[in-house]
């Protein structure tokens, strides 16, 4: 099961882009949506003396600055320990982070993470949220989901040679006849690795509970290509799905990211398995047509009036007795001041490193190891059902296997859609909205400055021109295209990031400022980000707590 989203590397791979320039306003309509980039930038753009005196001082019970998974999860974290004010700011519009939803023509679709894991034993924090919302319980030690948020069927699609294949590993008999013995062979053999690599709870999630060994430091200290070619698993089929996997999961492919990180992919959940085996099966998940801004929405909706969103935090500094937040209020467009004895930063750590007036080592060193992977996120709504090629129905997830690219699996294409509807009850097809991910690693500066540069209409025209090579008619049933882009969407787990102290230390209970963020895992999916905030929060808690005993 693939899991953070979809993915289109450096190079070649924006190649459609070159052929997109239009004379002409294209037939449908559209445009970014979902963030402020200008706004974003003012926290480089302007120095500490560049923002007017604060117009506005006040002080809270616990503040927390970053309004993604990670900061609603320390603020209900903080709420339930019994603490009063708390105060969350966000840049954007609306809290979510990497969760944010949206809608077009009265239909929802997702702006970012679009489903979430059904969660193993470690996820405590998962679970816990997951039975606060109804959407878990237990009858007669059975754990039973909610059918409706369970993911519909059927669930994934592979696209080879004019065929819809049921699924997303490769199938066997849709390789070449002299791939076929050796792909097999070493479908089971990386299956075999997995489950060795998992025994003991080496790997689990949140990473924080797993038992890190000199055995995972080595794995840590590598690339998964290089780790895999010791291993002699080279069969093009099983390279491009675990470099599919690694993409869209840490937003690089296995030339980039750990071998610690491709194995983790697979050892944390239920591991991998070669058509036939006994285990061979889907992996369950939860879904909503708006993604994971279900699931934030919810975080947010108790903290009404204290969620301030269109906030520019620009200088956190800590004192003896408080810690000071300056900010600008885009809404209100004046600068603020706020004072709390607790202040959790839910950033990612080079925006951290750059708030903190005087920022500790491990925050600067750790900032220094970690990438960003840039992406974009594209919805397309259309007007009708498309057509479908023979094989399997339109499924939740539709991905497109190219075997002509093996040789240069770093620099292929988008991998696939999401249909919106698809949780819908509706028994006819109709109009939808797909969604489609493009993950910009590689090189990320670049990508970024070109995900930032380029128009709409350009990035627009690829993803049109991408999907209209399995759906020639998508073009001619095309409404609108609503374009999101994140310059720094997620941590890319690069060799020697995971094990590294200064991730270790930032995530220690501290006096008066927490950390808090997927960052601190190392890469960035729902879970690490719910078990992050609530550990900052439940720390910050704490703090609180000793000091009024006192």
């Amino acid at each position: 099961m693939n899991r953070a989203r979809r993915t289109l590397l450096a190079g070649t791979a924006l190649a459609p882009l070159a052929g997109c320039a239009r004379t002409q306003p294209p037939a449908y309509g559209g445009g970014w949506v979902g963030a402020k980039v200008e706004r974003g930038h003012l926290l480089r753009e302007r120095k500490a003396g560049g923002w007017p005196a604060p117009a506005l001082q006040r002080r809270a019970g616990a503040i927390v600055v970053g309004g993604g998974i990670s900061g609603l999860a320390a603020a209900r974290a903080l709420t339930r320990a019994g603490i009063d004010d708390v105060h969350v700011f966000e840049l954007e519009d609306e809290a979510g982070g990497n969760s944010r939803g949206h809608a077009i023509a009265g239909m929802r679709c997702p702006l970012g993470a679009h489903y979430l894991p059904v969660p193993g034993e470690h996820a405590v924090e998962v679970i816990e949220l997951l039975e606060a919302l109804g959407l878990r319980r237990s009858e007669r030690g059975v754990v039973v989901y909610d059918e409706l948020t369970l993911c519909h069927s059927p669930q994934e699609r592979l696209h080879i040679g004019g065929f819809w294949h049921d699924g997303l590993l490769p199938p066997i008999d849709a390789l070449p006849a002299a791939e076929r013995a050796e792909t097999l062979a070493q479908y089971r053999r990386f299956g075999s690795a997995v489950m060795a690599a998992s025994a003991g709870e080496a790997f689990a999630i949140p990473t924080a509970r797993a038992r890190w060994s000199p055995v995972l430091a080595t794995l840590d200290a590598q690339t998964f290509a290089a780790w895999l070619d010791a291993q002699q698993l080279n069969a093009p089929a099983l390279r491009w799905y675990l470099d599919y996997c690694c993409r869209d999961d840490y937003g690089s492919g296995a030339r980039q990211v750990s071998a610690w990180a491709g194995l983790h992919y697979f050892a944390s959940r239920h591991g991998f398995h070669a058509p036939g085996d006994a285990a061979d099966e889907r992996d369950p998940v939860l879904t909503w047509p708006e993604g994971n801004a279900w699931l934030a929405r919810r975080l947010a909706e108790p903290l009404r009036e204290r969620l301030h969103t269109g906030g520019v935090v620009w200088r956190v500094g800590e004192g003896r007795d408080e810690v000071v937040v300056d900010l600008w209020n885009a809404r209100a467009q004046r600068s603020e001041r706020w004072s709390a004895p607790q202040v959790v930063l839910a950033l990612p750590l080079f925006v951290v490193a750059r708030l903190l007036a005087a920022p500790p080592a491990a925050l600067t060193q750790a900032a220094a190891l970690m990438p960003h992977a840039p992406w974009l996120v594209g919805n397309l709504h259309l007007s009708d059902a498309l057509a479908e090629h023979p094989g399997a129905p339109l499924s939740w997830d539709n991905v497109v296997y190219e075997p002509g690219r093996q040789s240069r699996i770093d620099t292929s294409p988008t991998l696939g859609y999401v249909d919106a509807m698809h949780q819908s009850t509706r028994s006819i097809p109709g109009p939808t909205v797909l969604t489609s991910y493009w993950a910009l690693g590689g090189d990320s500066p670049a990508q970024r400055a070109r995900l930032l540069g380029e128009p709409w209409s350009a990035w627009a025209g690829a993803i049109v021109q991408d999907l209209a090579r399995v759906h020639p008619d998508l073009p001619a049933k095309l409404k609108q295209v609503d374009l999101m882009r994140y310059g720094h969407a997620m941590s890319v787990p690069v060799p020697g990031l995971r094990g590294s102290a200064a991730l270790r230390a930032l995530a220690e209970d501290r006096p008066r400022v927490q950390f808090a963020h997927g960052d601190l895992s190392a890469y960035s999916v729902f879970e690490e980000a719910l078990y992050q905030g609530t550990r900052a929060g439940a720390a910050a808690a704490r703090r609180l707590g000793a000091s009024r005993r006192r």
